[in-house]
């Protein structure tokens, strides 16, 4: 059975690329010195690898959890104008967040997805585990069989936030995730948007900010957008973005200091760029 497995994933991978152990071995000219412990950058549409640090070691992902969230309650076809409310139980499960919604609000599924993808709000993502049929173990359960599906054999789930330092994956799988998750169009759109305004019910609401400021940087081209952080974790990044007119994969894991995520997706973008001006013409 878990050879009939190991086949189908890998029939079934949207990232079907070796990935080089050694960053030199895949990287262009020049010298890229990423802070990130690690990191792994590749052609979205060509699958090269153009830099690859310690893309097999697993570890904990905080909030890009929330891309698998969204893909299983995508997979669901649950009706995302659904209002849900807000339960004492979610409340609970993100204790150690601070959130602005609270028990009693009322959202649509719909705006609670995309609040748990541009926010990284972790009452929605519990709300969204919650209200599936079956509740949250089911809900767990099929974020690891999608994770098994698409060939992400290190990754291992354990609830739909992130919160949690058991939510655990590698650069190497999560680069899988992002393409996955970059096939769906409300996913694209939900962690690109800059802000957007919910109704919690009884004629109120609250406007919440992308958690990566990057969305808003006009040198960028961001196509979808991911940041998570827990003190296990780290910060952590993951984009497919244009650069130099080539799509890419960006994964960004376990960066200490508050801005090195966002330094390293700077260093990588001009890095790109650099070495893209060094092809001859034609």
């Amino acid at each position: 059975m878990r050879l009939l497995l190991l086949a189908f994933g890998l029939l079934v991978s949207l990232v079907p690329v070796v990935y080089a152990a050694d960053s030199a071995r895949a990287a262009k000219s020049g010298t890229l010195n990423l802070k990130s412990a690690a990191a792994l950058v590749v052609e979205q549409d060509g699958q090269q690898v153009l830099f690859a640090k310690n893309v097999e070691t697993v570890l904990p992902i905080a909030s890009i959890t929330k891309l698998m969230t969204a893909l299983v309650v995508l997979d669901a076809k649950l009706p995302l104008d659904e209002h849900i409310f807000i339960s004492k139980e979610d409340a609970i499960g993100a204790k150690r967040t601070r959130s602005r919604l609270q028990a009693g609000n009322e959202i649509a599924r719909g705006d609670l997805l995309r609040l748990a993808l541009m926010a990284s709000e972790n009452r929605a993502a519990a709300a969204l585990a919650r209200s599936y049929p079956g509740g949250k173990q089911v809900f767990v359960a099929a974020m690891n069989h999608k994770a098994v599906e698409l060939g992400m054999w290190r990754t291992r789930y354990v609830d739909s936030t992130g919160l949690s330092s058991e939510n655990v994956s590698t650069a190497q799988d999560l680069a899988r995730l992002v393409a996955a998750a970059y096939s769906q169009p409300l996913i694209r759109e939900y962690t690109t948007g800059y802000t957007y305004t919910v109704e919690i019910g009884k004629g109120r609401s609250l406007s919440f900010s992308n958690s990566n400021r990057l969305v808003k940087n006009s040198e960028w081209e961001i196509g979808l957008s991911k940041t998570g952080y827990i003190s296990e974790a780290g910060r952590c990044l993951v984009m497919q973005a244009k650069i130099a007119t080539t799509p890419v994969i960006i994964v960004l894991l376990d960066s200490w200091g508050k801005l090195t995520r966002i330094g390293d997706a700077n260093r990588i973008k001009r890095w790109i760029e650099s070495n893209s001006s060094r092809r001859p013409a034609g």
